[in-house]
């Protein structure tokens, strides 16, 4: 009797937490993607700066995800059955994963635009082009949708011994190849070029000798851009190590499924999902340029606020002022 109590007095501490840590990624995720975007749009450099396309499309990418699958995967953990239907079920996943080539692919795209205008700035200058990244961005998502279509027949909604569950549906031999393959072209070959990218990149930007581009404002900017752009890299591939690390412990490891692996899991998820609201973090303590337009944000934001308490007040003295003369 004490233990079902203790063991349930555990279980509900847990949900608490769990419903604690989405709810924050969620709301920090939320705002601060939405600051991005508003901060792309507001500067209004969309159409000249190439890297800006790529951190607005990443902004998307990230944004999806944070709206359509933490609240929904967070019910997972906290309620006792699945309660959206087969449809999101299967919706709910197919973003997840979507949304996670979306990001490391873009990531892999600005990486190399960052690559050919800093260690090639004259002869890439015709191939940097708006349209251009644009279509890279195309291809970006057309890629995306590619690999993560089979999750759209992956996971279904299920009723066990009563209970509405959405789960895996495919065999096991199918989902290791799948999650094998996931992991090869979702994250170790996008890994393995960003690391070749950047490793020249760096290369490239500390052992140049001219001392004329050194001292360039372009270059520090540059530089800048490639440090924040590898910070948010580096980032990605921390977070999602874990979620793909499990797995592998799962088909090819020693895992249990006992109370101490079902929590790695939701960490793991939870690692996961915290990095699509930590690159308006970066940019904020790493771009000048993101600091002023997020202040010119909020403080456009204030002055609409002064601006209609003015009106809302002109509106009552307008008001009191006619119905004392009647």
């Amino acid at each position: 009797m004490n233990l079902s109590f203790e063991n349930s007095s555990a279980w509900k501490a847990e949900s608490v937490v769990i419903s604690l840590g989405f709810s924050l990624i969620f709301l920090l995720g939320t705002v601060g993607n939405s600051l991005v975007l508003a901060v792309l749009f507001r500067n209004g450099q969309m159409n000249t700066k190439t890297t800006n396309l790529f951190i607005f499309n990443l902004g998307i990418a990230d944004l999806c995800f944070i709206v359509f699958c933490v609240p929904f995967q967070a019910t997972i953990y906290t309620l006792d059955e699945w309660v959206f239907g087969p449809v999101l079920c299967k919706l709910v996943h197919f973003i997840i994963f979507l949304t996670m080539y979306a990001s490391i692919f873009t990531l892999t795209a600005v990486s190399l635009d960052r690559y050919f205008a800093i260690c090639y700035p004259l002869r890439s200058r015709e191939m940097r082009t708006p349209k251009n990244a644009l279509t890279s961005i195309c291809l970006v998502w057309a890629l995306a949708l590619v690999f993560s279509g089979p999750y759209l027949s992956y996971y279904t909604q299920m009723d066990l011994v009563g209970t509405v569950v959405c789960i895996p549906a495919w065999e096991s031999r199918p989902r290791v190849i799948m999650d094998v393959c996931t992991f090869i072209f979702g994250y170790l070959v996008p890994v393995l070029v960003l690391s070749l990218t950047y490793a020249r990149t760096i290369r490239y930007l500390w052992t140049s000798v001219d001392p004329v581009k050194d001292m360039s404002e372009s270059r520090r900017a540059k530089r800048k851009v490639t440090k924040m752009i590898i910070i948010v890299t580096v980032l990605f591939c921390i977070c999602w190590l874990p979620h793909h690390l499990v797995i592998f412990c799962m088909w090819f490891g020693r895992f249990p499924l006992n109370h101490t692996t079902y929590v790695l899991r939701i960490l793991s998820h939870l690692v996961a999902y915290t990095n699509s609201c930590l690159n308006p973090i970066v940019y904020a303590l790493v771009s000048k340029h993101f600091r002023k337009g997020f202040r010119k944000v909020f403080s456009c934001s204030l002055r609409k606020r002064e601006v209609n308490k003015v009106h809302v007040v002109q509106a009552v003295n307008t008001v009191s002022s006619v119905e004392t003369s009647n």
